[in-house]
């Protein structure tokens, strides 16, 4: 149904649902009071739904395709819609199990491929605007492995870190399968520091647990680069003033409500550099729990880059220098 596929699919799936989110709920309720009745009601309803999909997105497929079909459990809506599509000459499968069969799968080959001694993450670490997903951006560029969790999270990891709707747990745990699928397991794997939470997803146990052994490198970055590289990456608050202010909102417990109201007062003065400094230095790096140290997860940083400004040929430059320093380290 349109709800399962919102909250997970195999990865480039197409949905053709032979049933609605609430025909599927009216045919259990009607199951539950008659097997028959609910399987002449699920028949009818998946009939017209095939005849609509043959009608529509499937009018110009030509003879030579090759369809894995699946439902959530791999009973009789894939065995239903296969069986039609086999019967006209299309070379049509079944999922065996259907999506659950795929869930079990990723999650028991996500446990297997941390528990690999050979798999390495480098860990980027470093305070709030020091532009550590640009650095992994970089390193990416320059053909080094990277996962972007706050990407794969639609979520950049903090109060002001909302960038849209975020998937679902299964859906992240999914995004985060295909991207390690496509990885070699000897080299290693750079990632940003996160804590366990990114906005309403958790890490797995078993990469949260890799990471807090991995070596890390920290990023430094002069304050006014800093603010000079948030304003960029966040210059959709510039536009809607009122929404951040409704954040901020959020912090007067933490912060106190005088300071929620200064850094108010500077959104509507539009004194936009005076505010996200002292945002940082009031709120963000005091939240920071340096590697190494007791309140965090990971271990002391093995190395430090301290890039002069915010300009993506720093990054490239600092990616450069990751790769060779790697290869002098793994050698």
């Amino acid at each position: 149904t349109p709800l399962e596929f919102e909250e997970d699919h195999l990865p480039g799936a197409r949905n053709l649902p032979v049933l609605d989110n609430e025909q599927r709920v009216e045919i259990g309720i009607l199951y539950r009071e008659s097997p028959f009745k609910g399987r002449k009601l699920g028949a009818r309803y998946v009939s017209e739904s095939i005849a609509r999909h043959l009608a529509g997105p499937l009018s110009g497929v030509e003879p030579g395709w090759k369809p894995l079909i699946y439902c959530w459990r791999g009973g009789q809506r894939s065995a239903a819609f296969a069986t039609v599509l086999r019967s006209i000459g299309w070379r049509a499968r079944t999922l065996e199990g259907g999506y659950k069969a795929y869930r079990r799968f990723v999650m028991d080959d996500l446990v297997r491929r941390f528990s690999n001694p050979e798999l390495q993450f480098r860990i980027i670490s470093g305070l709030t605007g020091t532009g550590k997903t640009r650095l992994l951006e970089a390193l990416s560029r320059e053909g080094t492995q990277v996962i972007d969790l706050e990407a794969m999270a639609n979520h950049r990891g903090s109060l002001l870190g909302t960038v849209g709707t975020q998937p679902s747990q299964r859906r992240f745990e999914n995004r985060l399968h295909a991207a390690l699928s496509k990885f070699d397991p000897c080299l290693p794997i750079f990632a940003e520091a996160e804590s366990s939470r990114i906005g309403s997803v958790y890490l797995p146990p078993a990469l949260w647990k890799q990471f807090a052994a991995s070596r890390v490198i920290e990023l430094t970055l002069p304050v006014p680069e800093r603010v000079k590289l948030l304003l960029e990456d966040y210059r959709h608050f510039l536009q809607e003033p009122e929404t951040l202010s409704n954040l901020l909102e959020l912090l007067g417990k933490l912060r106190g409500h005088a300071q929620v109201s200064d850094w108010q007062a500077q959104i509507v003065q539009g004194t936009w550099p005076e505010f996200v400094t002292s945002l940082l230095e009031n709120h963000y790096d005091l939240c920071y729990r340096r590697p190494g140290s007791p309140t965090s997860n990971y271990q002391a940083p093995a190395e430090q880059f301290a890039l002069p400004d915010c300009s993506m040929e720093s990054y490239h430059q600092a990616a450069r220098q990751l790769r060779e320093s790697e290869a002098a380290f793994s050698s």
